[in-house]
């Protein structure tokens, strides 16, 4: 199935129809926050074609619409945040390191500075986020913001550094900076309930939500790469494969491009594989319920996600 990108995608994107609500909630949440005009941020006259709200409908169709409002307040949150690194801010770790680490102190109950919008933002996220979780839930949801705030001084020591990672490097560092545990996670948050401990930590599922996270970086990567190249921000994997391959930019895009089309066929193999999964942990019919109301929460965001990529202004050269 096409969905106007170069990925073929067997899953099919459904929006919320909650999306004009939850456009007008995340107005003025943007308002009580101002993100949008954050130093040294860059990008911001263009935030209304980013479509973040489409991105949050597209990615949890099926939340209400107070979740939804949250949802893309977070979309919006990822988006600003990571941006304020695209300037000479993003080649000073030390500094990027002490903004992270004020916001991970949130996590565990630190006051934000009411003068930085990006701490009074997050902690409105967080507060809202953790109502009527369970402790391990938001144990877990707490590891991975540190995992994402954490890996920001690291991008931005990547960015001054004459060794560009290798693919390895590469995937340690962009599994962090994706966030993408962290918008896992809200699938439980935003449908109310809790995925089994066994499932959620078995190899399928646990494949399933890794290549979920990773297709989109990698198609990221490919949309991204005109912009990121000539500002010598090197944790691509389009330029990795350039290297690896001593290739032109273009064949390394179609090299990352059929990665990801590898890796969602692989998806389609593990989603088959879910009733058989569910049935040898011994799940209860309510529990293989929760299960694969997660499952349908990866391939919904993955699909969505596709969807919305390949037609935001976000990533289009001006």
């Amino acid at each position: 199935m096409s969905d106007g990108s170069s990925l073929r995608n067997p899953f099919p994107h459904r929006r919320n129809p909650h999306t004009a609500e939850a456009a007008g909630l995340h107005r003025a949440w943007l308002e009580r926050h101002p993100l949008l005009h954050a130093d040294g941020a860059v990008g911001h006259a263009g935030y209304a074609h980013w479509e973040v709200v489409d991105l949050a409908a597209l990615g949890y169709p099926d939340a209400g619409p107070e979740e939804l409002a949250l949802a893309a307040d977070l979309m919006g949150f990822y988006f600003l945040f990571d941006d304020q690194f695209d300037g000479p801010l993003g080649r000073r770790p030390a500094e990027v390191a002490v903004i992270c680490d004020r916001l991970a102190a949130v996590l565990h109950g630190a006051k934000p500075d009411p003068h930085s919008p990006a701490e009074t933002a997050f902690a409105d996220l967080w507060e809202r986020s953790v109502v009527g979780m369970p402790a391990r839930w938001r144990a877990r949801a707490a590891y991975n913001w540190e995992w994402y705030f954490a890996s920001h001084p690291a991008e931005a020591a990547g960015r001054i550094s004459e060794r560009p990672p290798d693919r390895d490097g590469y995937l340690a560092l962009r599994r962090g900076t994706a966030a993408m545990e962290t918008i896992f996670d809200m699938i439980e948050r935003l449908g109310r309930f809790q995925v089994p401990l066994a499932a959620h930590h078995h190899p399928v599922l646990r494949q399933l939500r890794q290549l979920a996270a990773d297709i989109p970086s990698l198609s990221n990567d490919v949309r991204s790469y005109p912009k990121e190249a000539p500002t010598g921000d090197v944790n691509n994997l389009v330029m990795i494969v350039q290297r690896e391959h001593g290739c032109s930019a273009e064949a390394a895009c179609a090299l990352v491009t059929a990665e990801a089309q590898l890796m969602i066929g692989r998806c389609t193999e593990l989603v088959t594989q879910l009733p058989e999964t569910y049935l040898a942990l011994g799940l209860s019919p309510a529990e293989r319920a929760l299960a694969h109301r997660y499952a349908e929460g990866l391939t919904d965001w993955l699909a969505g996600y596709l969807h919305w990529e390949a037609r935001t202004g976000r990533y289009r050269m001006a």
